[in-house]
């Protein structure tokens, strides 16, 4: 049994190195903040870690993780606490680095574009992330979202259509979105 346990333990370890910067993302765009991201990515993995048996068998274990990732999210902000993208004095806020292919990251204004994401509603702000910097598919993420492919398109058709209508996010939306 220990040889079973320590097995599950390395393979949970790898999958945690190797998922941690884009969980940490996503965290960070559903959340707003980096503390508050470290806190859901922690979160969740405490949660995935004592089901690992199953989880780490299962067909797409990253899409079991992110499901639990954004059912944490949904709870989190039922219970009414307050998310801010964009903190008034983000001084000491330690920036997320994107990756390297991230077309967001090419925008001149980054922080216009959190600011911006932070101004839609939840449901729009997560289908938002989860299509356009996740890169998920539709299906894919209407199953992160515990919803109908069809209200991921709505939520997404909206999120994107209140970021194009900001002065000066048009450009950076249109350039990083699907058509």
């Amino acid at each position: 049994m220990g040889d079973r346990k320590e097995a599950r333990d390395q393979e949970f370890q790898s999958f945690v190195i190797g998922r941690w910067p884009r969980l940490m993302r996503t965290a960070f765009l559903l959340t707003g903040e980096q503390h508050g991201a470290e806190d859901l990515v922690q979160s969740t993995l405490e949660q995935v870690y004592v089901a690992w048996r199953r989880v780490g068998s299962a067909d797409d274990p990253e899409a079991y993780v992110r499901r639990v990732m954004i059912n944490a999210h949904a709870r989190k902000h039922r219970r009414r606490l307050r998310e801010f993208l964009a903190p008034k004095d983000d001084s000491g806020l330690v920036r997320e680095i994107a990756d390297t292919g991230d077309r967001i990251a090419q925008a001149e204004d980054r922080n216009a574009l959190l600011k911006a994401l932070s101004q839609l509603p939840p449901r729009q702000r997560e289908a938002v992330v989860l299509r356009y910097w996740e890169d998920l598919t539709e299906t894919q993420t209407a199953e992160a979202m515990g919803c109908s492919v069809g209200s991921v398109k709505s939520n997404a058709a909206k999120g994107i259509a209140k970021l194009r209508a900001i002065p000066g996010l048009a450009d950076v939306v249109t350039q990083g979105g699907r058509k």
